[in-house]
This record gives C-alpha cells, sequence and structure tokens, in this order.
C-alpha cells in the first residue's frame, strides 16, 4: 500500500484555476449555504493535519463548475486525485480569503471525489499565520454547483502520523516530524477510495461573507491575487556524499539511491542558486528508518556556532545549520512526502539512518513557488556585471513575493513596510503587475490600529510596530499614487494618512519636532539606527525628517484627491519642520546635519532625506552630496538605506557616478550569493535573501535610462538617463497603458537616441539640461557628443 502524505501531480506547473474578481456589493450580499466543517470530537485548537472528502455524481459534461474555497490554516485542494487549489492567501479574520476555482477541466460524467488537505499549525504556525481553528469550507457559485457544499455529509479524518516538531525558528514554522506507519494508507484523493470507516465532518458555523453576520470568526472576501506559481524544479548538485557511494547523474535526474541495512548516510545537495519549493521525496522500503532533511540558505564556517559565514559556493571547512522535516518510515513501497509549506533552501542535507532493512530513495526534487510575476522589464547592455546584478536582483524579489511580499523567505516571511515599499517599486518597474502592492497596501492599512499608528508588518499574530514605519506607508501609498492609474483606491486610503499623521502630531512638541516617539524607531541596521538614536531632549533628526516627508506626500495627495484642508494643514506643518531641522540639526563645521541637537553624530541616513525632503539649496547640492560620500565619519548606509541615499545623489546631480555606488552589490557576488543578502556585513548576515537590496532593479531603468513619472498615474513621462561612462546601452519597462522604451548609443562622437512611448502619453526627454517635448509614439534624436 502506498502512503500518500501529499501528491503534486503533473509536476503542477499546468494547474488550471480560475479566480473571481467579482467583488460587486451583490456578489458580497449573496447568501452562503456551506458550513465551515471540521474534524468531530476536535476542537480544532492543536496542531493538525486533517483530509476532507465527498463524492459527488455528475450527469453531463460541464463547461464550468465554479466553487468558493477557504480554510484555516490552510488547505490542498484535490478533484479525482489532481491538485487544483492551494490556500487561502493570507490575511485577517476580518479580511479571510477565498478562492474560486473551476472545477469543470477536472470533472468527469458519474462519480467524482473532491478532497482538500487542511492543516493548522497552532502554536506552532508561522508568525504571518493568523487563525481561529481548524476549519474548511466551499460553497458552489450556482444552486447546481451546490451539490459540492461542505457540511456534515463529507467525511473528515486526522492523519496521526503528522507532528509538530517543538520549537521555534524566528517566524517560520520550525519543520515536519512524519511517523509513517501511523499516516493515512491509500491514495485518498483518488474517486475509488474507501472513507466509510470515516467519520462524518461537523458542522462549526455557517459560512458568511464579510458584512453579512456580526463579524463572528471568518470574515470572508473573494482573493484579489492570482495563483501562485508552481513549477517543478531539479535539485542540480550533489556536493558531499558519506556512508555511501552515489552515481554522478544523481541528483539533477531521476536516479534511484539504495542505502543498505544498518547503514547511515548523508548528503549534501546544492541547487546552486537559492530557491522557494515544496520538496518531494520518494522512498521504498527501510522498516522504522529515519531520515531527516535540512534545508539551508548557506554553511557556516566550522566553530563559528552558525555565526559566521565566508564564500557561499565553499563547503570546505564548513558544517550545515538548518530547518529540518523528520521522517520514520514503514517499510512499503513508494512512501511519498511533500511538505506542507514550501521551504526555503539553497542547500539541502539528506542524513539517512537505516535499521535491518534497507531503503531506496527513489526520488527527490522540488517544485517552485511563488508569486507569478511576469518580468516585462528589458535591459540590454554589454556589461556582464551590471546584467548579473539586474538578474540576481530580479531573483531576490521573486523569493520574496508570495500571497504576500516578504521580508526573507527563509527566516520570517513577513511583510513589513520599509522593505514592501521597495519591492513594490520592483514590481512597477520590473512587471507592472500592481496586484501584490494593492494587496499589501491593503493590509497595511488594515493592520492600523485605533491611536493611528500601523503594525511594522501585516498579516502577524503578534503585535509589532515600527513608528517609523507607518510614514514609510505614507510613501508607499504615494508611490502607487505615482506610478499607477488607479486615484480611487489612492483616494480612499486617504483616511488612513490623516490618523496615521495625527498620531504623529501628537508627539511634536511647539517646534514641531518629533519628542519622545514611542515604539521601536527602526531606521537602519547600521550603527545606533538598528533601535533608533537617542539625545537628551527626546528629538532625532532622521524622524523629523521622515515626518517632514510624509506631510509633503499627503499634502500633494490631499490637495489633487482629498481635502483642501488637510493640504493646508500640512503644507504649514512642512514648513515649520523645515524651519525647524534647519534650526535644530545643522552643523557649520560639518556642513552636515547632525542626529541630534547635541552634534555628536552624523549620518548618511539623515542627509540623504535632508536632500530628498529639499532642505538644500540648489547650488550646495553637488558640494553636500559629495560629503556624504567621501566623509566615512558618517554612520553607513547598508544595501537597505542606500535606496534612500542613491536617490539623494541622484537628485543633487551626480547621477552619472550611479554604477559607482554599487560596491556592496559586487561584494555580494564575489561572496557567492545568488540573492541579496539583509544587510552589508556579509560574514555575519542573518539572511542571505532580502528584497529590499534588489533597487538597483528600480534604478537601471529610472536612473541609468532615465525613466521617471512626471505625474500621477504615470500620465506624463520624464525621461533623463545618467549613463556615465556607458556608450551602448537599451531597455524597455511597463508602464500602465503599455511599454516605454529607451535606446543610447554612442558612435563617432555622435549620440543617437531613440525613445518609445504609449499612446495617450507625453514625456519630457532631458539630454544636457535641455527639455524636449515629445507626443509621438517613436522619436529619435541625434546629438553631437
Amino acid at each position: 500500500m502506498k502512503n500518500i502524505i501529499i501528491i503534486i501531480t503533473c509536476f503542477v506547473c499546468s494547474i488550471q484555476i480560475s479566480r473571481a474578481q467579482n467583488n460587486s456589493q451583490d456578489q458580497l450580499n449573496k447568501k452562503w449555504n456551506a458550513f465551515w466543517i471540521g474534524p468531530s470530537n476536535d476542537n480544532g485548537t492543536a496542531y493538525g493535519v486533517y483530509y476532507f472528502r465527498k463524492t459527488i455524481d455528475v450527469k453531463e459534461v460541464k463547461t464550468h463548475f465554479m466553487v468558493h474555497v477557504s480554510a484555516d490554516n490552510r488547505y490542498k485542494l484535490f478533484v479525482n486525485g489532481k491538485l487544483v487549489s492551494l490556500g487561502p492567501a493570507r490575511g485577517d479574520t476580518f479580511y479571510w480569503n477565498y478562492e474560486t476555482i473551476d472545477l469543470a477541466p477536472f470533472l468527469n460524467i458519474g462519480k467524482n471525489t473532491i478532497s482538500a488537505l487542511v492543516w493548522n499549525e497552532a502554536a506552532y504556525r508561522p508568525e504571518a499565520q493568523i487563525t481561529v481553528r481548524t476549519a474548511f469550507i466551499l460553497q458552489g457559485e450556482s444552486k447546481e454547483e451546490e451539490i459540492a457544499n461542505t457540511d456534515d455529509s463529507w467525511r473528515c479524518i486526522k492523519d496521526t502520523g503528522h507532528k509538530p516538531i517543538p520549537g521555534f525558528f524566528f517566524a517560520a514554522s520550525k519543520g515536519e516530524l512524519v511517523v509513517m506507519g501511523e499516516t493515512v494508507k491509500g491514495d485518498w484523493t483518488s474517486v475509488n477510495f474507501d472513507d466509510e470507516k470515516w467519520p462524518n465532518a461537523s458542522k462549526i458555523l455557517e459560512g458568511k461573507q464579510k458584512g453579512n453576520s456580526d463579524g463572528l470568526a471568518w470574515q470572508l472576501v473573494p482573493s484579489t491575487l492570482p495563483p501562485m506559481e508552481l513549477k517543478y524544479q531539479r535539485i542540480l548538485k550533489l556536493r558531499k556524499a558519506e556512508g555511501m557511494n552515489v552515481p554522478a547523474e544523481f541528483p539533477s535526474t531521476k536516479t534511484s539511491l539504495t542505502i543498505p541495512a544498518n547503514s547511515e548516510v548523508t548528503l549534501l545537495l546544492d541547487q546552486t542558486f537559492e530557491t522557494n519549493a515544496y520538496v518531494t521525496l520518494s522512498l521504498s522500503g527501510g522498516n522504522k528508518a529515519g531520515l531527516s532533511i535540512g534545508y539551508a540558505e548557506t554553511l557556516y564556517d566550522k566553530g563559528s556556532n552558525g555565526r559566521r559565514k565566508s564564500n557561499r559556493n565553499d563547503i570546505e571547512n564548513k558544517e550545515f545549520i538548518g530547518r529540518i522535516d523528520s521522517l520514520v518510515l514503514n517499510g512499503s513501497a513508494n512512501q511519498k512526502f511533500t511538505t506542507l509549506n514550501f521551504r526555503t533552501f539553497r542547500y539541502i542535507q539528506l542524513k539517512i539512518k537505516t535499521k535491518d532493512e534497507a531503503v531506496t530513495l527513489n526520488d527527490i526534487y522540488g517544485t517552485f513557488t511563488g508569486y507569478p510575476f511576469q518580468q516585462n522589464a528589458v535591459l540590454r547592455t554589454d556589461d556582464e556585471e551590471m546584467k548579473k546584478i539586474f538578474d540576481i536582483g530580479w531573483h531576490t524579489a521573486r523569493l520574496n513575493a508570495w500571497e504576500t511580499y516578504t521580508d526573507c523567505p527563509y527566516y520570517e516571511q513577513l511583510q513589513y513596510i520599509g522593505d514592501t515599499r521597495i519591492q513594490a517599486m520592483i514590481s512597477y518597474y520590473n512587471s507592472g503587475d500592481d496586484r501584490l502592492a494593492r494587496n499589501a497596501i491593503n493590509l497595511m492599512d488594515h493592520s492600523r490600529l485605533t491611536e493611528g499608528v500601523t503594525m511594522s508588518r501585516y498579516p502577524t499574530h503578534s503585535t509589532q510596530i515600527i513608528s517609523p514605519f507607518s510614514l514609510w506607508y505614507i510613501g508607499m501609498l504615494h508611490d502607487y499614487w505615482w506610478y499607477r492609474n488607479d486615484e480611487n483606491f489612492v483616494k480612499n486610503k486617504l483616511t488612513g494618512v490623516q490618523a496615521i499623521l495625527e498620531f504623529f502630531n501628537k508627539y511634536q512638541d511647539e517646534s514641531g519636532s518629533v519628542k519622545n516617539l514611542p515604539y521601536w524607531r527602526f531606521v537602519d541596521w547600521a550603527g545606533d539606527m538598528g533601535w533608533g538614536p537617542n539625545s537628551a531632549d527626546g528629538t532625532v533628526a532622521i524622524y523629523d525628517l521622515q515626518l517632514l516627508w510624509a506631510y509633503e506626500w499627503a499634502g500633494e495627495m490631499e490637495a489633487k484627491l482629498g481635502l483642501k484642508v488637510y493640504a493646508d494643514v500640512y503644507a504649514k506643518r512642512v514648513k515649520q519642520l523645515k524651519e525647524t531641522i534647519k534650526k535644530k540639526y545643522w552643523d557649520n563645521n560639518k556642513q552636515l546635519f547632525a542626529d541630534t541637537a547635541e552634534k555628536k553624530g552624523f549620518s548618511q541616513h539623515a542627509n540623504s532625506l535632508a536632500i530628498l525632503t529639499g532642505l538644500v539649496n540648489r547650488e550646495d547640492l553637488a558640494a553636500f552630496a559629495n560629503r556624504l560620500l567621501t566623509d566615512k565619519s558618517l554612520t553607513q548606509c547598508t544595501i537597505y538605506f542606500q535606496y534612500y541615499l542613491n536617490q539623494a545623489l541622484v537628485k543633487a546631480g551626480l547621477g552619472n557616478e550611479y554604477m559607482n555606488w554599487l560596491d556592496i552589490w559586487r561584494e555580494n557576488i564575489q561572496m557567492g550569493l545568488t540573492t541579496w543578502a539583509e544587510d552589508s556585513s556579509l560574514k555575519t548576515v542573518r539572511s542571505d535573501c532580502h528584497a529590499w537590496g534588489a533597487s538597483p532593479n528600480i534604478e537601471f531603468f529610472r536612473t541609468v535610462l532615465g525613466i521617471d513619472s512626471d505625474s500621477p498615474g504615470f500620465q506624463k513621462i520624464k525621461i533623463e538617463p545618467h549613463l556615465g561612462g556607458i556608450t551602448h546601452i537599451s531597455g524597455e519597462m511597463p508602464h500602465p497603458n503599455g511599454k516605454i522604451s529607451v535606446a543610447y548609443t554612442l558612435k563617432n562622437k555622435k549620440w543617437k537616441v531613440k525613445i518609445h512611448i504609449p499612446k495617450k502619453t507625453s514625456a519630457n526627454f532631458i539630454w544636457e539640461g535641455k527639455i524636449h517635448y515629445i507626443t509621438t509614439e517613436t522619436t529619435e534624436f541625434e546629438f553631437k557628443k
């Protein structure tokens, strides 16, 4: 008999899923007749993995068979043994997502089985997972489709072979323990499986869409996201084998390995790049054998206790430390295991210890998953290093985009505002798909507390507040307004902006300075910026500057979309803050702004924001910016905050030097990273994959190629290249109305420029300070060098 834990069939890359986008009030008010169901005699609050099944009879071929599906914590839905949906997309109980799926392509005339794997990790769940209790719901869209509705006619059984691994692994679950001898036997997803001995499910609550109940438990809303990508992915290399000889083709091609009885084997596998994947193993035999599957971004230097890393490609004098799944085998043929949640790894370590029976590893592979971004930006250059930075940046962004953006896929998998602002901009510039960004803005808006401040990250089941991140939320909303053509969405968020700014206004003293800002005051992982600078009087330049910038953004949005009275109030606060910052923090000796009124510390951070908020006179910008680059006594920006530093330097007129500012990205490459690390301390950094470091994927287009929005909705375009020493480069990027492409070539002391813009847009092309107004779709220029 087979022990089937989770089946992913057909490499799941051809899953057909139809998602409802009809969020009309009529649809939301439609009564659901399905019930939330759960296991009988189980309060649903403890760790558990459950199987649900219902067989329905279909009398004729269906063009469509639409159902709405959700679960708590998560589900994998099958029809006649085929995986058709995973979810629900993460949210909170006030906005609990359901997916809409067309089951028609998977149905046959006659008997059909709809089945679901539902799991609740309870106390061991990821930090981003909010929960009420174990539950599952499926609602047919029409009367005919309601034959599939969840109620107590469904069968449900707990898989006792799944057990939690105690402990805490940052904000992601620690791992799984599966005892194969205790799992449900047979292919429980197939139509011919005998479930007569399974108990019936229990009804928990009626399914209610948001607004149709008193708010108890799950307030259901249709997911606005597409299905996540699923793609078959072989693990590419065996780097080390201890305890046996391994065929050269393993594991890059399907090759079985037989581990003898009473032996111990350790295999170190290398994907060669970091990835997110559901990992699948097929095994035969090996009664009572133990197997552990470890996952790591990199190996650690021996003797460093997991604190020091060197080149990520090296394996000698290294040790493996990582998350681990564990299996206890039962000796049967074709025992299969697929991780419930995806795993993030470059390296996998398999440790197998057999008893009196040999075990055969039939196969091991991954199924890549992520938000289905399409890369619609193209960068054409002869500079191989530039191409590599661009490719690694896109890969990093992909690994940090799933049902939400994430700060890092290996450790936390949390959507932090500071990270997400940059990630959303990468989405606009490299893909043009803004659905995940809009979802992020909605979630951050939902996280706002009654006092006005947002959570630092959301969704999350624990409260964490980084008060300055609420100001980056306003910047993120302004970015969306500036680069996407969706004014009503932004307008509906302005009351939240008002609440945030009133929260901060409570902490402004008579001069306008923010005094004794509460909660975590993170700026950057540099110097005292990690937990926030302090001063004798409780005021700090960086928070005043961030608030100043937020007032500027909010004032612009209110003036165009909201209430003039708010725009006027914010303008007065901007004026006051500018006067106070200049008076309080300017240091005549350094010719820079200090971090505090005591003027003992200075940073690139505060002075970058001084440029970006317009505090530095135009005639002083170049010299001011050069001091930021050359004065090494300043607290230096890490790879994260260089997003703001580099924008400031460009604004100061130094954009032609942009390619000289990428040393930290070059160091990442030299150290063998395949994604960008969390901060600039590459030997001791925690996470090897943080998308807040992928800002060159924006700036190669915005700064080097010069493409930027010049009005709300990107309806006017500004093109001002900063080519430095580049003599031949071109590229294209998505735009709400189509695409923008530019090409620059220097030949025979003449620059040839070709620009394409979408219909119904215009552009200002700036070359050597002169503005050329463009209204036609394709325009060519020639300039003498």
